[in-house]
């Protein structure tokens, strides 16, 4: 990767970005109604970050996750969640769905397993936050990764 300097999508067209922020509180008030914690939100923003390589967003969401009291040790291991447990049922099954929803152009779809396992696990509303949450933080990885958006100081 070169450092060359990229036109910021983000800054450039920001009644658009604009719009993906309400998308994205939109989607964490939905969320919380279905009485999801915000570890799990933000846990499913940082792993669709990660396995999207976007720098700025893994990095800016990690920091926010440790100063609303999210331990390190366990956004140090998010990236192999499944070999740990540390995890609960419910924030595994968010992370299976989020990674499937990530990883859609590599699968072309959302297998019934996971499904079926984030229905039952999650139930319906928080199903469908958990996937807005994810379809949300998808977006704006693809602005942040074309972008290469850099780190804040």
């Amino acid at each position: 990767m070169t450092n060359s300097h990229r036109i910021q999508l983000s800054d450039a067209l920001p009644e658009a970005r604009k719009h993906l922020v309400r998308v994205t509180e939109a989607a964490s008030k939905a969320a919380s109604d279905a009485g999801l914690s915000r570890a799990v939100t933000d846990l499913v923003r940082i792993r669709v970050s990660q396995v999207n390589g976007c720098a700025y967003c893994t990095d800016t969401h990690s920091a926010e996750a440790i100063e609303a009291g999210e331990q390190p040790r366990r956004i140090f291991v998010l990236p192999v969640w499944r070999e740990t447990e540390l995890f609960t049922e419910q924030e595994r099954a968010a992370l299976e769905l989020a990674e499937a929803m990530t990883e859609l152009p590599e699968h072309r779809e959302v297998s019934d397993e996971v499904y079926l396992r984030a229905t039952k696990v999650l139930g319906e509303d928080a199903y469908v936050a958990v996937a807005w949450v994810a379809t949300a933080m998808n977006a704006l990885n693809r602005l942040g990764v074309t972008s290469r958006k850099p780190l804040p100081a």
